[in-house]
C-alpha cells in the first residue's frame, strides 16, 4: 500500500518502509518521512549509480572505475564497506543473516531492486509517459509530480560521466511535464495561470519551440492578441538570429491561426463559462444598472484602468490613453470632489523615473493642479492623493515643486494612517528621491517600508514596488546577494499574481548582475542585453526602452557604438560618439553644450558620460563639475541604481 506524505509516496513492503529521492540531492527517508543518514559523498555516489542502472548489475570492478579517477588500493573493499553501511542505512531493521531486499548482491556486483514507486524519479517518469486523463486529473497528477523537485536531479553528482545522460533525460521529462500541465491549463481556460510559469519556462530554454508555442496561444486565451504575436516575433528573431534556423511548421501555423483569429485555439466552452463568464455576467448587468452618463461609471473606469496598466503591452498603453480621457471627462462635469476622485484613484505604483508620455504626464500634473486650487482644505485624503499624483508624474524633474508634493503627501498619509494611501505616498517619494547622486541608501529604506506595508496590509503592488526599488538601491549600492533575494522573490509574487511587466526589470538586472561579476565575456554579455530588450518589444513602456540597449552596450564595450538610436540619453553621449569618430571640435562644443541630466535613476551615469568626455578632451572645468555632481556617491556603482545596467565603481571613475 502506500500513502501521501511530504513531497512523494510512502512505500510500504512486507515490514520495511523506504523512498528514494534523486529529484535534486540523493537522499533516502524513512516511514516517519524524516532523512535517513546516508554517511559520506561516495556513498551516495553508490546508491546513485545503482539507480541509475534500474535493476541491473553494476560490478564492483565498474564502481570502483566510477567512484575514482585513480582508484586507491583496497578500493574493492571500500566500496563493499559503502554498501554494507548504505544497507543497515535503509534496512535498519532487518534481521542478521536475512538476505537484503533493496541493495542485492547478484554476481561479481550489486544491483538495486526496490519497487518502482520507492524512487520518486521512478514515479516522475510513470506519470509524464502515462498521464492521458481527463485535463483536470492530468493537472493534478502533473502539479504533484512537478512537486517532487528539490533542485537538478542527481544535483551533487553533476560532474559524473555516468550521471550525465540520465540527469539530462530527467530534465527533458521534466520540461515535458512543464508543457503537458499547460497543455492541461489551457484546455481548462486557465491561460492566466500558465502564462508567468511559461515565461519562465521560455526565458531559461529558449530553444524549445513547443515552449513558444505555448505561451502565445496562453497570452491569446487571456484576450492579449498582441502580446501573443510580439511572442512569436521573439521566437523567431532569436531561432534565425541565433540558430540560423526558420521557426518549426506548429509556430508558423499558430501565428496564422492568431491572425485569423482561428475558433479552434479557444479551449471548449471558454466563451461561456468560468471567469469569462462571471465577467460578461457582470458587465452586462453593470451596463442594465448604471446609466451611460451616471459619475459612477467614471470612477469604475478608473478602477478598470488601474488593473488594465499592470497587463503590460497594448493594456499600459490604452490605460494611459482612457485615464486622461476621464480626467478631463470629469472636469468638463464641473464636480471637483468628482475630478479628485478620478485623479487620484489611478494610483498604479511606477519604479521607472522617466515618464512613458511627457505631454501625458504634464496634462494630468495640470489637472491634479487646477483640482487641488479648488478642492476644499479638509479633504485631506484627496488632497494626499492629488499630492502624489504630481510627484509621481513630475518624474525627473527640477521644479522643488514635485519634491514638496511628495512630502506633503507622505505627510498627510501618515497622519490619517492610511497604509493605501502612505503606499502611493511613499512611491511619489521614491519618484522625487533623485536631488543628487549617491541617495541609494535612501532609496533602500524607502523600498523596505513599501515592502513592509504590502506584506502587513496586503497591498501586493506596493510589496512589488518595495522589492524593484531595492534591487536597484542595493545595485547601487553592490550588495547583489540581498538584491538576488529581493529579485526571486518579487518574481514569486509577480508570477502568483500576473504581473508580467515585474519579469522585465527582474531579467534586465540579472544581466547586470553578470556584468558587475566580471565573469562574462564582453560578446556574451552583449548577446545577453540583446536578448533582455526583447522583453520590452511591446511592453508599453517607451520611457524605460527608448535608448536603453545602445546604452547598456556602451556600458558592456566601453565604447558607443555607431548609428545607434540613443533616444533620451543622445545628448550626454554624442561627445563620445565624436570623440570615436575623430571629431574632436564638434565633440568640445557638444560637451560645452551638454544640459544638467534629469533627476532620475539615470542622473549618476549621465555625469560619468560626461566625465568621461570632459576628460578626454582635457576640458578640466567641466571635469571637475562632474567629479562633484558624482562625489556624493563614491562607494557606489555609476549607473546601476537603474538595476539595468552599470559603468562601474564611482570611486575609479572619480581616481
Amino acid at each position: 500500500m502506500s500513502t501521501r506524505y511530504g513531497g512523494g509516496i510512502r512505500v510500504i513492503r512486507e515490514g520495511w518502509t523506504v523512498q528514494f529521492g534523486v529529484l535534486g540531492p540523493v537522499v533516502a527517508w524513512d516511514e516517519r518521512g524524516e532523512l535517513v543518514a546516508l554517511k559520506g559523498p561516495r556513498h551516495r555516489a553508490v546508491l546513485a549509480r545503482l539507480i541509475i542502472a534500474r535493476g541491473r548489475v553494476v560490478p564492483v570492478e565498474l564502481l570502483v572505475d566510477d567512484l575514482w579517477a585513480d582508484p586507491p588500493a583496497g578500493a574493492v573493499s571500500a566500496v563493499r564497506t559503502f554498501v554494507a553501511a548504505l544497507r543497515r542505512a535503509v534496512e535498519p531493521d532487518r534481521a542478521p543473516r536475512t538476505p537484503p531486499r533493496v541493495l542485492v548482491t547478484v554476481g561479481p556486483g550489486y544491483a538495486f531492486r526496490a519497487e518502482p514507486a520507492a524512487v520518486d524519479a521512478w514515479r516522475f517518469e510513470h506519470v509524464v509517459s502515462t498521464t492521458k486523463a481527463q485535463p483536470e486529473q492530468a493537472l493534478k497528477l502533473l502539479d504533484e509530480a512537478l512537486g517532487w523537485w528539490r533542485g537538478p536531479a542527481y544535483a551533487e553528482f553533476a560532474d559524473a560521466h555516468w550521471a550525465t545522460a540520465e540527469r539530462a533525460r530527467l530534465a527533458e521529462l521534466r520540461l515535458q511535464a512543464v508543457e503537458q500541465q499547460t497543455e492541461a491549463r489551457l484546455a481548462l481556460g486557465l491561460a492566466g495561470q500558465a502564462i508567468a510559469d511559461l515565461d519562465a519556462h521560455v526565458t531559461e530554454h529558449p530553444w524549445r519551440e513547443e515552449g513558444w508555442r505555448l505561451l502565445a496561444l496562453a497570452l491569446y486565451q487571456a484576450d492579449r492578441q498582441g502580446d501573443a504575436l510580439a511572442v512569436l516575433r521573439r521566437a523567431r528573431g532569436l531561432l534565425v538570429e541565433q540558430l540560423a534556423v526558420d521557426p518549426g511548421p506548429a509556430l508558423r501555423r499558430l501565428e496564422t491561426d492568431i491572425l485569423n483569429q482561428a475558433e479552434h485555439l479557444r479551449p471548449p466552452g471558454a466563451r461561456s463559462t468560468g471567469v469569462g463568464k462571471v465577467w460578461e455576467e457582470a458587465a452586462a448587468a453593470y451596463d442594465e444598472a448604471v446609466g451611460v452618463g451616471a459619475r459612477a461609471r467614471l470612477e469604475s473606469t478608473v478602477g478598470l484602468l488601474r488593473n488594465l496598466a499592470v497587463t503590460g503591452g497594448g493594456g499600459l498603453e490604452a490605460a494611459r490613453r482612457h485615464r486622461l480621457a476621464a480626467i478631463l471627462a470629469a472636469e468638463e462635469l464641473g464636480d471637483v470632489e468628482l475630478t479628485a476622485r478620478v485623479i487620484g484613484a489611478y494610483d498604479v505604483p511606477a519604479i521607472w523615473t522617466r515618464s512613458d508620455d511627457e505631454e501625458h504626464a504634464r496634462q494630468v500634473v495640470a489637472a491634479a493642479e487646477r483640482t487641488l486650487a479648488a478642492l476644499p482644505v479638509d479633504r485631506d485624503a484627496a488632497r494626499a492623493r492629488l499630492f502624489a499624483t504630481i510627484a509621481l508624474e513630475s518624474r525627473g524633474s527640477r521644479d522643488s515643486r514635485a519634491r514638496e508634493a511628495a512630502a506633503e503627501a507622505e505627510r498627510i498619509a501618515r497622519r490619517l494612517d492610511d497604509p493605501a494611501l502612505l503606499g502611493f505616498a511613499l512611491n511619489g517619494v521614491f519618484m522625487q528621491s533623485f536631488e543628487r547622486a549617491g541617495l541609494a541608501a535612501r532609496r533602500d529604506e524607502i523600498g523596505a517600508e513599501l515592502i513592509g506595508l504590502g506584506a502587513d496590509h496586503d497591498l501586493v503592488g506596493y510589496e512589488v514596488l518595495g522589492h524593484l526599488i531595492r534591487i536597484q538601491a542595493l545595485s547601487a549600492l553592490g550588495d547583489f546577494t540581498r538584491a538576488d533575494q529581493h529579485a526571486a522573490a518579487v518574481d514569486l509574487l509577480a508570477a502568483r499574481r500576473e504581473l508580467p511587466l515585474v519579469g522585465v526589470f527582474t531579467q534586465w538586472y540579472r544581466v547586470l548582475r553578470l556584468a558587475a561579476e566580471g565573469r562574462t565575456s564582453t560578446g556574451a554579455l552583449e548577446a545577453a542585453y540583446r536578448e533582455a530588450a526583447k522583453s520590452l518589444d511591446g511592453a508599453g513602456m517607451p520611457g524605460v526602452q527608448d535608448g536603453l540597449l545602445p546604452l547598456a552596450l556602451l556600458a558592456v564595450r566601453g565604447e558607443p557604438g555607431r548609428d545607434e538610436d540613443w533616444g533620451p540619453y543622445e545628448p550626454w553621449v554624442r561627445p563620445l560618439v565624436l570623440l570615436a569618430e575623430d571629431r574632436r571640435s564638434e565633440a568640445a562644443e557638444a560637451l560645452s553644450a551638454i544640459p544638467d541630466p534629469p533627476k532620475d535613476l539615470m542622473y549618476e551615469a549621465m555625469w560619468c558620460l560626461v566625465l568621461r568626455a570632459a576628460v578626454a578632451l582635457g576640458d578640466q572645468e567641466m571635469a571637475e563639475r562632474a567629479r562633484g555632481e558624482l562625489a556624493p556617491a563614491a562607494g557606489e556603482l555609476a549607473g546601476a541604481g537603474s538595476g539595468l545596467l552599470s559603468f562601474g565603481p564611482v570611486t575609479e571613475l572619480l581616481e
